[in-house]
């Protein structure tokens, strides 16, 4: 009779989720509004247990960000990313710095503190994947490292358009601020696309050009710490990301194509950031705990306060 209830409750929550999934892929769902519905959901009970959240929402995601490129001009890809290179190399360096002294004086472990500076300095849960096995980091460790940047990154879609509203910032100097200032790729993207699409196509193109610094990280972090070099998890999206761009330029007879294929992809980010409310738990956020939460909070100020200044100095 158990197994039974217990069935029948988890085909509820199957039809529920995926018919929240469906909705968010309407113009009616924005992306802050789908991380609430996907939290809500996971409070209530409403996640299926046969679904591999985590491992879906990493593909989807991947695929999103390739049919974001097919969306965005090469020159503009170009400019955008040379003219704010001291801006993405400075933030990377600083970031880098201020987390290993920071992780001495709140006596964290090296590894940890390492993972979480790493993840602030580039992309987040992306940054963390590449850099955990090529300093033979634990699974806790992990765990928590990804925990922390998870924490912060939820908060950022929905701090990140409101503070660009109050501060009047111009579509393009927001694209740049959120690129440097938030964690993960998603929720770049999704903070990006609610403050307008010159914001979204600004935003893509200088994380992407951040994320390209995940290779020699991980092999000096590897170093560092006496790891195996062999052992890097380099995410090839960012190169059919930059493919798309490039077969968008070269063959402009697919434009009608390209587009679709953008919007679609906007819309399928909006899913992504649904299936990472789902996967918002209260164990998840106790996991961080409060040394790794506090060094990435101070990290995370530092860097997004130091870039938007630098950023509003060249208003």
């Amino acid at each position: 009779m158990k197994a039974l209830f217990s069935r029948h409750a988890n085909s509820a929550a199957t039809v529920v989720f995926i018919g929240f999934s469906l909705l968010c892929l309407t113009p009616f769902i924005s992306s802050p509004i789908a991380l609430i519905l996907g939290f809500t959901l996971a409070s209530l009970g409403f996640v299926p247990t046969q679904f591999n959240l985590a491992s879906l929402t990493k593909k989807l995601l991947a695929y999103s960000i390739v049919g974001l490129g097919f969306g965005i001009q090469l020159d503009a890809a170009i400019e955008a990313s040379m003219a704010n290179i001291s801006l993405i190399l400075g933030s990377i360096v600083f970031t880098l710095i201020l987390g290993a002294l920071l992780t001495k004086v709140l006596k964290l472990d090296d590894k940890l503190g390492h993972m979480i500076s790493a993840g602030t300095a580039i992309c987040g849960g992306s940054a963390i994947a590449a850099v955990s096995p090529a300093i033979k980091a634990n699974s806790q460790q992990t765990a928590i490292a990804l925990a922390t940047v998870f924490v912060l990154n939820s908060m950022a879609l929905f701090l990140f358009p409101a503070l660009g509203h109050l501060l009047e910032m111009s579509q393009y100097h927001f694209g740049i601020w959120s690129a440097i200032a938030i964690h993960d790729t998603s929720s770049v993207v999704g903070a990006a696309s609610a403050y307008g699409d010159e914001a979204l196509t600004v935003a893509t193109t200088i994380k992407l050009a951040r994320a390209l610094w995940i290779v020699p990280l991980a092999l000096i972090s590897a170093m560092i710490f006496g790891g195996d070099k062999r052992k890097l998890n380099i995410p090839l999206f960012i190169i059919f990301y930059c493919v798309a761009i490039a077969t968008a330029h070269y063959f402009p007879q697919g434009e009608a194509l390209y587009q679709q294929v953008f919007a679609l992809s906007k819309r399928t980010l909006v899913l992504c950031l649904f299936f990472i409310g789902a996967g918002i738990t209260i164990q998840r956020m106790r996991e961080a705990g409060a040394k790794p939460l506090l060094l990435g909070v101070l990290l995370w100020l530092s860097i997004g306060t130091g870039s938007l200044l630098y950023i509003l100095n060249l208003s």
